[in-house]
């Protein structure tokens, strides 16, 4: 069999590395970006700081924060307006998944604008390297900064596009934990389960591997032992840990997929709004549950990557110790445990389920799954 691994050209860590940017883009002769992020960022002094790095540099760059959490083809046609406007040569992204999913479709159309209608980015096999991308993320979870993979909805149908594009990764990643440092708890949380979600669902789908089994066994381990304390007490060492630790499992998950979990929340997302993180935080211990069954003996690794005493278990009994300290994390970071506390009415369950029975992500799970799998899935989550 062959393998694949694509990463950034180009990548940095540590508090203050934001300072590099300026030094990237003008080693490429690049001379004016269009500053991806969103208006819940610009009330920060986050995107300050990055904004001061680049002029005290004197890197011009032209300002788009119009982007929704769940970004829609909408937000990625007027970020385009602007970049074509202002004749800009490169983008940087500051923010969460979505301003970075946002901005990979702008740097991807903008070489490629046999696309500038977004929805045929879902299938598209694009034929040029994305406009040059810098990536900072503010928070600790999606990964986008490294991954082949990003996520618009396209409302008129009521579904997330999941884009898989070798030409969309960011040329260059920073992954700056003074930049992560403010997100408010609740944020935080969500986020960085997320990221556990991807390394957990990144160890066990079907495509995994020697290489990405090393990113993701260590990124679960380090996200399990120091998430609590960063979203919770602010631990300035242990959101470093996080940081790095949904980079690294960015690293595995971008080149072999993901599965139902995934599915079934970017379902929630595009119907209900649903912050993906918050989402994929309230079904991942029921999917592991249901996954469990085809594949225990990685769940004994999982609960020895967590520190967990897994001797002497049955496979059952080692597939209900790891999904419920996956639950009783997200307890401890005051997560929703129910569909039902989120305001999902039930009766759209069913139509979840169809949805996601054809997300993108689906066949990749390590269990074969019908649409009333998911939908029994949904059910129990649901309260």
């Amino acid at each position: 069999m062959i393998n694949r691994i694509i990463l950034n050209e180009t990548s940095y860590f540590g508090r203050g590395s934001r300072e590099k940017l300026p030094e990237e883009i003008k080693a490429r002769n690049l001379h004016k970006a269009l500053l991806v992020t969103d208006n819940g960022l610009l009330k920060t002094d986050i995107v300050e700081l990055v904004m001061r790095t680049l002029e005290k540099a004197s890197v011009g760059y032209v300002l788009f924060s119009d982007i929704h959490p769940n970004p829609s083809v909408k937000n990625v046609q007027d970020g385009l307006k602007v970049a074509k406007e202002y004749n800009v040569d490169c983008v940087v992204a500051v923010g969460g998944g979505s301003s970075i999913d946002t901005a990979k479709a702008i740097a991807v159309i903008m070489t490629n604008p046999e696309n500038e209608d977004v929805v045929s980015l879902e299938t598209a096999t694009t034929k040029n390297k994305a406009m040059p991308l810098f990536a900072l993320p503010t928070t600790a979870g999606t990964a986008a900064e490294v991954t082949i993979n990003y996520v618009i909805t396209d409302e008129s149908r009521t579904k997330k596009m999941v884009c898989v594009d070798p030409h969309d990764i960011p040329a260059v990643a920073i992954i700056d934990p003074e930049l992560m440092q403010g997100m408010p708890q609740n944020i935080a949380a969500t986020t960085g389960m997320d990221a556990l979600t991807h390394a957990m669902e990144g160890y066990i789908t079907k495509a995994a591997w020697l290489m990405t089994d090393m990113f993701h066994l260590n990124a679960m381990s380090l996200i399990y032992k120091n998430l609590e304390k960063a979203a919770n007490d602010k631990d300035a060492n242990a959101i470093d840990q996080v940081g790095y630790a949904q980079y690294i499992a960015g690293m595995g998950f971008s080149n072999v997929g993901l599965g139902i979990v995934h599915s079934m929340a970017h379902s929630l997302g595009a119907y209900f709004d649903t912050p993906h993180g918050l989402a994929n935080a309230l079904l991942l211990p029921h999917v592991l549950r249901f996954n469990g069954k085809v594949c225990p003996d990685l769940f004994r690794n999982m609960g020895n990557a967590f520190g967990l005493e897994m001797n002497g278990l049955s496979d059952e009994e080692a597939v209900n110790k790891v999904a419920d300290a996956v639950k009783d994390l997200a307890i401890k970071l005051h997560i929703p445990q129910t569909l039902k506390e989120i305001g999902v009415p039930k009766e759209m369950l069913p139509t979840l389920a169809e949805q996601a029975i054809n997300d993108a992500c689906t066949p990749g799970n390590p269990r074969e799954v019908t649409k009333e799998d998911i939908l029994a899935i949904y059910q129990e989550a649901y309260e």
